[in-house]
């Protein structure tokens, strides 16, 4: 009888929300996982709870420095990757009587110029995977622009270019590429949003994701009824009374790359 090694992952954002229920779903399904995050704590007890399956590496993904020696680690520990799934990212919304582009650098860089410094890395381990597979998580909001959005609308529509535009460039290599765009779901960073009857809970989210990706379609977009139900908030009369648009506070200040 022949023997399957497990499949090989690296998931960003594990450390709550989509991230962390979909941790779940795939060390359930007995692969090898290595995990992401700036809270070390929630992964080290990922790793407790399936011993042996859970690689921890813990960091800060805005800083290209700290996800090469992401990268090396996964490489010195395990030598390739079959599915490489970045899911990191944060929410921020601007109030344009008081525009600060800080917000904006912000939550690009942790959307994008992070998903970016994390497809390098990836890539050379791709490359030595199985079947290898790389997903985005970009969002249903790509579709749309909506009211405070202009920092979070503006870092997932160049997600979304850089994970396609990756899709034809790495067909050759037999890299396969899926964008995933959910819509809400309740997660910490839209708890302070207003309850929507689309929202979706995180577990059926994760749920819906990981079985979507064993068929490697091209995107994976949830809920169907999303954008009908976000339609009337793209010219609301009142603007400034959606809960859509309160501020959110970021914990930390802008991070500058290292060189």
């Amino acid at each position: 009888m022949s023997f399957t090694p497990p499949r090989r992952y690296w998931l960003t954002g594990a450390g709550n929300g989509i991230g962390a229920s979909l941790a779940e779903e795939i060390l359930k399904s007995g692969a090898h996982l290595a995990v992401s995050s700036r809270s070390v704590a929630p992964l080290k007890v990922l790793s407790q709870r399936y011993p042996g399956q859970v690689l921890v590496v813990a960091g800060d993904l805005t800083n290209s420095q700290t996800v090469r020696e992401i990268g090396e680690q996964i490489a010195e520990e395990w030598g390739a990757l079959d599915t490489v799934i970045l899911n990191a990212g944060t929410c921020e919304y601007v109030d344009v009587q008081q525009f600060d582009a800080s917000i904006v650098e912000h939550v690009v860089r942790t959307n994008l110029l992070a998903s970016s410094f994390c497809i390098q890395a990836a890539l050379p381990l791709l490359r030595a995977g199985t079947a290898p597979y790389l997903v985005g998580v970009a969002s249903s909001v790509t579709y749309l622009p909506l009211p405070r959005s202009e920092a979070h609308g503006t870092s997932k529509p160049g997600l979304r270019y850089l994970f396609e535009s990756s899709r034809i460039d790495l067909a050759p290599d037999g890299i396969e590429v899926t964008v995933v765009s959910p819509g809400f779901v309740e997660t910490p960073l839209t708890a302070q949003n207003s309850p929507t009857p689309l929202g979706w809970p995180v577990d059926k989210a994760a749920r819906h994701i990981f079985a979507e990706l064993k068929d490697r379609p091209l995107e994976i977009a949830f809920p169907a009824l999303f954008m009908a139900d976000l339609w009337p908030l793209s010219k609301p009369p009142h603007r400034a009374n959606l809960a859509i648009g309160k501020r959110m506070v970021r914990s930390n200040p802008p991070i500058k790359d290292q060189p």
